[in-house]
This record gives C-alpha cells, structure tokens and sequence, in this order.
C-alpha cells in the first residue's frame, strides 16, 4: 500500500514574493503567514494548507497559452459566480488572455507575476 500523502504546501516562484502574496490574500481571504519577508511570503488556510511565494532571480514569466516558457504549474479556485470572480480578481491585478479554451465550463486568469490560472463553477 503507498504511503498516505496529505498535500501541505504549495510554492510558486516569483519576482516580487510579498506583491504576489498580497494578491492572492486579498483573493482568497488565505492569512499571511509570520515567517514571511523580502524573499519568501506564505499564506495559511484554516485546514492547514499553506501558499507560498519564493523569489526567483531572473524569474520568467509563462508565456501562455504556448510559448516559450512553460506555465510548469497552475491553481485551480472554486467559485460560485466565474463573471463575479473575474471582475474581483481583474480589479486586484489579474488579467483575462484571449484564449480562453474551458467555454462555459472555467476561465483562465493570469497573476501579476505571470502564472496562469484558472476558475471553475464551485
């Protein structure tokens, strides 16, 4: 039998680790986390799952969709309403691609550091 994972911990590398956490806080309601400064920010859920952010010199944005520069990982957010959550997180420094390839079904978001995104019907 394999051994039994709980997943803890997501990290995303980034220019700007505190920017990029603050935005993802103010989608989310996640709360910072103590041990964040310049180089490394984290947020923290209630169940214990903690979000983090860790400065990358050079770091390159995805080049989505395609490109050259892979997106290497993206989120998935639950939401109930997809035009109610686009609008918010718009408003906070995501930006909406054309391509656009889920249909009625999610939508792609892109971060202010780059990576994409998506939000699905909750």
């Amino acid at each position: 039998m394999p051994p039994r994972m709980r997943l803890s911990a997501i990290t995303l590398d980034c220019a700007d680790p505190p920017a990029l956490a603050e935005f993802y806080r103010q989608a989310t309601g996640l709360r910072p986390h103590p041990a964040s400064n310049g180089d490394f920010a984290g947020l923290t859920s209630r169940e214990g799952l903690f979000l983090g952010f860790q400065r990358a010199d050079g770091h390159q944005p995805p080049t989505w969709p395609g490109g050259t520069v892979p997106q290497q990982i993206h989120l998935d957010f639950e939401v109930e309403d997809l035009d109610e959550a686009e609008a918010r997180l718009v408003e906070l420094g995501a930006t909406r691609p054309d391509h656009q390839p889920g249909g009625d079904g999610w939508r792609v978001l892109i971060d202010p550091a780059g990576h994409p995104f998506c939000l699905t019907r909750g």
